[in-house]
């Protein structure tokens, strides 16, 4: 297991999954403050601080994938502190991985500049960005699958008419062992591959 090329892969794919995790973190933070709800910042989650977002059993994950998944501790949100909770919910919800996203087309732009301006940069550098890049783009989309306690779960049922939130509550019984299903069999990756393959390509300039 721990082989040179888990070697290679922790020092490239590990500091990238983690700023990509460390800053969507942030901007669910960020963004429910924005909306009147100190909660995440009160509690030491408004920081761009990798340790404070760090989950033992996501971080565990993330070594015995080999780098290819890992979660973070969900930021506390108080929807008592917020004017417009299903609104602001949304938004919240958004902020992380509309911030991968951003993130995705920094390193994407920033891969390709390298590449039209022939930067003499080592190879370590390059692998860095575009992991970054790919990485960013799959934990955006992963996150918007509405399941819960994905991201997106909360975007579709505040979307959603208020009458037919008692039939969300009910799959939100189950969403965690569809979500466990499609991870170990690799499903969301068909259902999701097009999008991610397309977000990468067009920020990268890569197919994968």
């Amino acid at each position: 297991m721990f082989d040179a090329e888990f070697l290679q892969r922790a020092i490239i794919a590990a500091p990238a999954i983690l700023f990509a995790l460390t800053v969507h973190e942030y901007f669910h933070a960020w963004t429910a403050l924005r909306f009147g709800d100190p909660t995440a910042r009160d509690m030491g989650r408004l920081t761009l601080n990798p340790m404070a977002h760090l989950s033992l059993m996501g971080t565990l994950m993330m070594f015995l994938s080999g780098f290819r998944f890992g979660w973070a501790k969900p930021v506390p949100v108080n929807p008592m502190n917020l004017d417009n909770p299903r609104k602001a919910d949304i938004w919240i919800s958004a902020a992380g991985p509309l911030s991968n996203l951003g993130l995705a087309f920094i390193f994407g732009t920033i891969f390709r500049l390298a590449g039209f301006l022939e930067f003499n940069m080592p190879e370590g550098v390059y692998m860095f960005l575009f992991f970054s890049v790919m990485i960013n783009v799959s934990l955006a989309f992963f996150n918007l699958i509405p399941l819960f306690p994905l991201d997106g779960s909360h975007i579709l049922k505040n979307l959603m008419p208020r009458e037919y939130n008692h039939h969300f509550d009910k799959l939100e019984q189950f969403a965690p062992f569809i979500l466990i299903f499609m991870i170990i069999t690799g499903s969301f990756w068909f259902i999701l591959g097009p999008f991610i393959s397309l977000f990468v390509y067009i920020f990268s300039g890569i197919q994968i």
